[in-house]
């Protein structure tokens, strides 16, 4: 294994007790990340929900309310697996708000770059999910919809059809007013907040909206969608992007 490490700072404008809540709970983590549980103890669990039946159960490693939340896998990866760990530390700054600093350890010695790019575009758009869930929605509960899917080809190659099949003429532009307009699920309205090679995003007046494409040698392809407020169903909007997915970019043939 490498000891490359994964390091972000996140300056946000919100107190620390607001940050610690975001980052060390289920509620809070499902509210910018992806649907998840956690017991509220180093040596407890964590399940985190990726979508498309990629569910991830690991252990609390450390757990200090208000400075220090960190966790890896539940048990010792197959040789030759990635021993993924992730910390998140706490700081109040001085004249308000708070500094959020982020490692990631346990890339793969053989293949570490892409792997690491990959990741770095990830947490840039999630905590950049936090970053926004703070400032317009916080402290409200969310119903967060994942779905996931993979396609031949390449992101390039994709997201020309991606804006299309959202009812887009090409890429927007981040300050842009788009509705969405997929196949089956309903419409989204709202004002675009992301707009880079990776991901799509569309910050509406109750949620926040991510589509995305990733990879040159076979194309992940995801939607993320977190409604804040009033309930929706969360399980149904589930199906209908997935089913979205599947139909606009099928999986490789077996």
């Amino acid at each position: 294994m490498t000891d490359r490490k994964l390091e972000k700072t996140i300056e946000l404008a919100a107190d620390p007790e607001a940050v610690w809540e975001a980052i060390a709970t289920g509620p809070g983590i499902s509210a910018w990340f992806v649907p998840s549980e956690t017991e509220q103890r180093a040596g407890g669990a964590i399940v985190q929900r990726f979508g498309g039946g990629f569910d991830e159960t690991g252990r609390i490693t450390a757990f200090e309310p208000g400075r220090r939340f960190a966790y890896g896998a539940a048990e010792p990866p197959p040789d030759g697996a990635a021993n993924y760990a992730f910390e998140f530390l706490v700081e109040g700054r001085d004249g308000g708000g708070t500094v959020l600093r982020f490692v990631q350890s346990g890339f793969l010695e053989t293949g570490w770059e892409d792997e690491y790019n990959s990741f770095d575009a990830g947490w840039a758009l999630f905590f950049g999910n936090l970053r926004v869930y703070l400032e317009h929605f916080a402290g409200m509960p969310v119903r967060t919809v994942v779905a996931m899917g993979y396609t031949p080809g390449s992101a390039t190659d994709v997201w020309p059809q991606m804006h299309r099949a959202l009812g887009l003429s090409g890429r927007p532009a981040v300050g842009d007013d788009v509705t969405l307009a997929p196949d089956g699920p309903a419409p989204i309205t709202g004002v675009v907040d992301v707009a880079n090679d990776e991901f799509l995003g569309v910050r509406s007046a109750t949620g926040l909206h991510r589509i995305g494409a990733e990879g040159e040698h076979g194309c992940g392809v995801s939607a993320y969608h977190y409604f804040y407020g009033d309930p929706v169903d969360v399980d149904a909007l589930t199906t209908e992007w997935q089913k979205w997915l599947a139909a606009q970019f099928p999986p490789p043939a077996e």
